[in-house]
Formats: structure tokens, C-alpha cells, sequence
């Protein structure tokens, strides 16, 4: 069983952060920074920001430069102008365009990088195109770029996305995000057991804002009606992965199966997938321990 973290009523009051607005593409993005050393990289998923990281940064921190960005739209990284009827600017290329140009922006040519949900794809997509920035990748509970092309999805795993539709819809995701006891209930439904009051009321508070649920709507309606094709078509087919990769999934988790995360072996140099006995979806904050000692032998 994962160990999880106990915590505190002031756990979000984290001492010794750095917190900076760097200008990417002509986007302000939003990323805190802690310790000193070799530098890593932690990116957050939905419905998160960087807070997720909270009972990693302090001891990671011992050892490497921890570098949480919010991915834009989110936390306090700003959103696109205009994300369009499709989510247009909200494209997961487009999410690994930022991460390499916050990285030029801090002028770090190479570094270690720890993902989860959409962070941990655009973390696969990003070692992809520039595999001579990432000394290592751990990605956690995300599904790989390579699902099996023309095998039939399994009927019990799309019906789990039901959420996605939900969110993706237009006029309907963005009310039901807006109203506050729709937002918790969600997130209950979804970290059931994992958060307690105060970081339901932190994540609540950052989806049900204009920018949060806007946002939100975007990432997954332009991943639903733009990139989830293309993916199954096989998009990334010829695309070999150069970084040493370490792939986490809880057994419990609501959304990924053995079937959704095989066949990566022909397309990886060197990557390996480990279930996570007793957990669910949200490995940074089920099971920090775990996380934090699977960092030290990847970024050793």
C-alpha cells in the first residue's frame, strides 16, 4: 500500500520558494523554484497547479533546483486571449512549446523531468522533440503517445472518461465549472480519500474562477475534438523515445488500464512500467514517498 501524506492545516505555507512570472511566447507564466542543484522539473495536471507538488519540493529540494511551473491557464499562469470554439492554444504540443521555452527562459540546457496526468504527457511529447534537454523523465498516471492503433477501444474504459465529454461541452463545462459544490463534488468524486478539506478548497477555488474553468474547457475540448484522433491514428508511430523514461500507475486508477498503457516497448529506448499497489490517479499527493524515492534512482 502506497504511504500517504499526512497533511498539516499550514502545509500549503512552504518556506524558502521562489515564486516568478516568466514571459514565454509572450505568455506570463507563473513558476516556483526551490533549492539548489541539478535542476527538475515538476509539472502539474488538471485539476491542479503547482501546490500539488507540496510534499515533494522540500526534499527534493536537498538535492536538485525544483522548478514547478503552472501550465497556462492555470494557477497563476496566464491563459491565451482566446482559446477558440475548439481550444485552440490549448493543444498539448502547444503545452510542450511553453515547458521548452520556460526552459530557455531560465537557460537550462538540461534537466530532469517528473510529470503528472497532462503534465506527465506533455512531458513525453516534450523529451520527443528535444531529448537533449532531459537527463530522465518520470511520468505518473498518464497514458503513453502510443496506444495500440486499430485495436477496438474497450467500451468500460471510454465510458470512464464520461468526465472529459462533461467538461469538454460547450455552454455546459464551463457553467458547472463556474458553480462551486459542482467543482467539489467533482473533485471529490475524483480524489476520493486523497485530499483533504483544505485542498479541495485550493483546487476548487482555482477551477471555479472565470480563468480555472475556461481553461479547463479548452484543455479537454481541444484534446477531444483535435488530438485524440490523430493519437489513435497513430501520430507518434515514428517517434522513438530517447529518455530514459519511468512510467507510474496506480492499480487503482479510475481512467488507466493494462490494456490503455501497452505497447510502449517498441518505441522506447529505455522506459519501464511499475503499478503502484493500492493506488489511484493522483501519485504525488497518494503516495509522495514512493514518488520522491522513484526520483532518487531515476535522477540519481
Amino acid at each position: 500500500m502506497p504511504q500517504r501524506a499526512a497533511m498539516s492545516s499550514d502545509s500549503h505555507e512552504l518556506e524558502g520558494l521562489e515564486h516568478r512570472t516568466m514571459s514565454v511566447a509572450g505568455l506570463d507564466l507563473h513558476v516556483v523554484l526551490a533549492g539548489a542543484g541539478p535542476p527538475l522539473v515538476l509539472l502539474h495536471g488538471w485539476p491542479q497547479f503547482w501546490w500539488c507538488w507540496r510534499e515533494l519540493i522540500v526534499p527534493l529540494g536537498q538535492h536538485h533546483r525544483v522548478i514547478c511551473p503552472d501550465l497556462r491557464g492555470f494557477g497563476a499562469s496566464a491563459a491565451p486571449a482566446s482559446s477558440g470554439r475548439l481550444g485552440a492554444g490549448f493543444e498539448k504540443e502547444r503545452l510542450a512549446d511553453d515547458l521548452l521555452g520556460l526552459l530557455d527562459a531560465l537557460e537550462l540546457e538540461r534537466v530532469g523531468m517528473i510529470g503528472h496526468d497532462w503534465g506527465g504527457l506533455v512531458g513525453f511529447l516534450a523529451c520527443l522533440r528535444a531529448p537533449q534537454r532531459f537527463g530522465g523523465l518520470l511520468a505518473l498516471a498518464i497514458n503513453h503517445p502510443w496506444p495500440q492503433v486499430g485495436r477496438l477501444p474497450d467500451p468500460r474504459a471510454a465510458a470512464r472518461l464520461w468526465y472529459q465529454a462533461v467538461i469538454a461541452a460547450p455552454v455546459l463545462g464551463r457553467e458547472l465549472l463556474r458553480h462551486r459544490a459542482v467543482v467539489e463534488r467533482l473533485l471529490r468524486r475524483a480524489g476520493a480519500g486523497v485530499w483533504d478539506q483544505q485542498a479541495m478548497a485550493r483546487y476548487a477555488d482555482a477551477l471555479s474562477g472565470s480563468k480555472g474553468s475556461s481553461s479547463s474547457v479548452a484543455l479537454y475540448r481541444s484534446f477531444l475534438t483535435r488530438e485524440l484522433a490523430p493519437l489513435l491514428r497513430g501520430r507518434y508511430a515514428d517517434q522513438r523515445l530517447r529518455v530514459r523514461t519511468r512510467l507510474l500507475v496506480g492499480e487503482r486508477d479510475p481512467v488507466l488500464t493494462a490494456d490503455s498503457v501497452a505497447g510502449f516497448e517498441a518505441h522506447a529506448d529505455d522506459m519501464t512500467l511499475e503499478w503502484v499497489p493500492g493506488a489511484g490517479h493522483f501519485l504525488p499527493e497518494e503516495c509522495p514517498e514512493l514518488v520522491l524515492e522513484r526520483a532518487g534512482e531515476l535522477f540519481q
